[in-house]
């Protein structure tokens, strides 16, 4: 398999090409030039997998460069019961007949991230010490990317992290969590503005093709494919005991920032996961929304960007939405070249009239919802009532809008993001008690932080970079 940009002026790739890489030298993302099709044979025998070998069956699909033991390897040696708690990696809880959670949040920094980040974090491992090089990466966050990145990275010897996160817009819990890390190798920088700033300052230095290539830089953030790619698999892990056969239809519900999340979900349906509808609910940062009802995409200003209780999806340019786009335009990369020149331009563009709408509307399967800081109150409030269980505001977003989409028919898997002690205002506005808390975790606020503090310029974060980047 080899892999295109998103933008069509790229050389194609191999996986082990791009496995380092951020955003494509035409400044476009990474795509597969076709989608792989899993066989029915192929399929019931990946039912009664464990976690590892279903994610080493599910990644081979789009690493065929990569040397198999090794993929293997990495696979087993990063979803063990030590670093997730338990050897069910994403366990599938049942509120109801019909209507599940699926538990993402059991890695080391208790968020859905873990799961692809750990993955690869080994990989890069592998690669860089096959290659005899280093590597610096740089990442933005709008909560949980960062700490999973930092986790996953810190102390491996060819590898330094700088991490961009937007000022004061995080909950106490996740600033700690990156914060608070001493290792030499972790570097964190706080943007005076919002997670787009953040974004925007890592796609300007990752255009700049000298200084990428000078510096040595990769990315870890959901502009990676690889990252995608690890999170198709847990959508495989929460089908198979949410069904009985492999030709039951199932949905899910995802919460969505940036895109990332949902479009692995895509992914597993492109690839042959019998998805009926991919729920994505988004807060009151709805520019997501707004497209998947009216066709319309116009991001908004990081001036007009709210700041929620659910931080980590305050995001109104979503970066994975262009790979939608790209195969929703059958993978026309000058379109999509003119499409986001437009959203440069003039704000946004309107697909309501384009044949690809219609491709969108009829084969996607997406719909979606918004919902609002009295709605995750509320939401916490009744999944407590009603099932005993206390969710995070992100989860709570889409749990409101799974209630409202779901079918009886068919299952609902909500995807978990995050465990509520990360928000901790919000659960005690919601429940008036504190969220449960791993032992582990107590007293983390209260550890020393490091952080450099920069307004939103690409050229400081830029020099900073050029004075403590491995050489």
């Amino acid at each position: 398999m080899k892999y295109v940009s998103t933008r069509g002026h790229a050389a194609s790739q191999s996986f082990t090409d791009i496995l380092l890489e951020g955003l494509a030298p035409d400044g476009g993302l990474m795509v597969p030039e076709q989608w792989p099709r899993i066989m029915p044979v192929k399929f019931q025998a990946m039912r009664d997998l464990a976690y590892p070998q279903l994610a080493f069956e599910i990644l081979r699909f789009f690493a065929a460069d990569y040397p198999g033991a090794e993929l293997k390897q990495a696979a087993f040696k990063t979803y063990t019961a030590k670093a997730f708690g338990a050897p069910e990696i994403t366990p599938l809880r049942t509120l109801e007949p019909n209507l599940h959670i699926l538990g993402l949040s059991n890695g080391p920094t208790l968020a859905f991230k873990d799961i692809a980040m750990q993955l690869l974090g080994n990989l890069f491992e592998q690669v860089l010490e096959r290659q005899d090089r280093t590597l610096n990466i740089l990442g933005a966050t709008s909560g949980d990317t960062g700490s999973a990145a930092e986790h996953a990275l810190k102390g491996k010897a060819r590898l330094n992290v700088f991490m961009l996160s937007p000022r004061g817009r995080m909950s106490p819990f996740q600033r700690a969590q990156m914060y608070s890390l001493a290792d030499a190798n972790v570097f964190n920088i706080a943007i005076e503005g919002m997670f787009d700033d953040c974004q925007d300052i890592v796609k300007r230095v990752s255009s700049d093709l000298a200084f990428k290539e000078a510096h040595r830089l990769g990315a870890v953030n959901s502009i990676n494919w690889a990252r995608v790619v690890a999170q198709v698999v847990y959508y495989f892990k929460g089908y198979f005991p949410a069904t009985r056969s492999n030709d039951e239809q199932v949905s899910f519900a995802v919460p969505s920032g940036n895109f990332g999340n949902i479009f692995a979900g895509y992914v597993a349906k492109r690839i042959g996961l019998p998805i009926r509808r991919l729920v994505l609910a988004t807060n009151e940062n709805d520019v997501l929304d707004e497209f998947f009802r009216t066709g319309r995409y116009h991001p908004r200003k990081a001036a007009d960007t709210h700041a929620t209780s659910s931080p980590s999806m305050d995001i109104s340019k979503a970066s994975n939405f262009e790979r939608f786009i790209w195969d929703a335009v059958d993978g026309d990369g000058d379109k999509v070249t003119w499409l986001w020149k437009q959203v440069e331009e003039d704000g946004g563009f309107d697909l309501s009239t384009d044949k690809a709408w219609e491709k969108i509307e009829e084969d996607s399967g997406f719909v979606s919802g918004r919902s609002t800081h009295e709605d995750r109150i509320a939401t916490i409030r009744l999944v407590k009532q009603r099932y005993a269980q206390v969710i995070d505001p992100h989860t709570a977003d889409g749990v409101k809008i799974a209630l409202r989409m779901r079918e009886p028919r068919y299952p609902m898997i909500c995807l978990e993001t995050a465990l509520p002690a990360k928000f901790d205002e919000t659960i005690v506005e919601a429940l008036g008690e504190h969220a449960p808390r791993p032992a582990r975790f107590e007293g983390l606020e209260r550890l020393p932080q490091r952080v450099e503090v920069m307004a939103p310029d690409a050229e400081a974060v830029k020099r900073f970079i050029g004075t403590h980047a491995l050489a």
